[in-house]
């Protein structure tokens, strides 16, 4: 037997309230419902070290679930920069809302410890990625935009250059806008309070990738003939987007081989060097579908695609070499 509908409407409208509360505890929002993302510490790009290229004298700490750390963990594979600077992978702890180091790091057990350590203000966020200086004993940068820069700058034998000079004004443009409509723009819809809120940050998504499909089938990387950090901020978002952002994020509107250039583009960057090592499709799920307590009350973890039919080869049905109509991003109807 249903329950009775004053029932149900006092359980909705309580619900809705402590929904609320717990989501402004995830992620602060305006007064408009728009998800914004609060600053973080050591967010200015520092000078490149005079000992950086010295043996085991920096350390990169990421998160395997995060996709802020995914791209600075790309940088740091695809430049080969383990030499001067080695990898720590910190794992989140739920029932603490904070990363935990699996063992002991300079004495801290947690991220947070170590970024008091450094000097962060007690109200900032402990977040990945970071880098560490063993030398002086603190984290220099933890802003992920800045922290690419700098690790593309790292002194490394016959690394790539992810910064090619003839592409800088398009890749600083890509950057820029991804990081707003996209980047950002899949939490701007998972993380709104209002449904206009949310209808606004899903058509700057989509639109957004509808443009870089464009761009894609003009040329092989976003930003001209060469890869670059334009490349490397969109690959963590969109490798993650139909095993998670999809099904928790409402970011469903097509799937993203109606999109054939974004689609190619996403197999090709994944079969670069290294990359396969960066991307762990099991520990995505479980901490996105297990740690967002207010998107997903229920803690349990569906099935999803295996990443292997997402990068390796054509789609099931349809297929990447078909062009399909874009949807109007302002049509929610899809």
């Amino acid at each position: 037997m249903a329950p009775p509908a004053p029932l149900v409407r006092t359980a909705r409208s309580l619900w809705h309230w402590q929904w609320q509360q717990l989501m402004g505890g995830l992620g602060p929002a305006d007064a408009e419902g728009n998800y914004r993302r609060p600053d973080g510490a050591f967010s200015v790009l520092p000078p490149l070290p005079d000992e950086a290229a010295a043996a085991d004298g920096h350390v990169l700490i990421v998160g395997r679930s995060c996709p802020w750390a995914h791209r600075a963990w790309l940088v740091w594979s695809l430049r080969g920069l383990g030499a001067s600077i080695s990898l720590v992978v910190v794992d989140p702890d739920p029932a603490e809302g904070r990363w935990r180091f699996a063992e002991a790091f300079e004495g801290c057990h947690t991220l947070i410890e170590l970024y008091r350590r450094s000097g962060a203000d007690a109200g900032q966020r402990a977040t990945v990625p970071a880098l560490y200086s063993r030398r002086e004993r603190r984290i220099l940068v933890g802003e992920s935009a800045r922290l690419i820069e700098l690790l593309n700058r790292w002194p490394s034998p016959d690394a790539p250059n992810l910064e090619p000079a003839p592409q800088q004004e398009a890749t600083d443009q890509w950057r820029d806008r991804l990081q707003s409509s996209v980047n950002d723009g899949v939490y701007r819809c998972g993380f709104a309070r209002t449904q206009a809120a949310y209808d606004r940050a899903e058509a700057a998504l989509f639109e957004a990738l509808g443009d870089a499909d464009r761009a894609l089938a003009r040329a092989p990387w976003l930003s001209g003939p060469q890869l670059s950090l334009a490349d490397v901020v969109l690959f963590p978002t969109l490798i993650r987007l139909e095993l998670v952002y999809a099904p928790l994020f409402g970011c469903s509107r097509l799937p993203l081989w109606q999109l054939p250039a974004l689609w190619r583009w996403r197999q090709r960057f994944h079969a670069l060097p290294g990359v396969a090592a960066t991307c762990w499709p099991e520990a995505w799920r479980r901490d996105y579908f297990g740690a967002l307590f207010p998107l997903h009350p229920s803690g349990i973890v569906p099935a999803g695609p295996p990443l292997a039919t997402l990068v390796e080869g054509p789609p099931a049905l349809g297929g990447p070499g078909e062009t399909q109509p874009m949807p109007d991003p302002g049509n929610n109807d899809g």
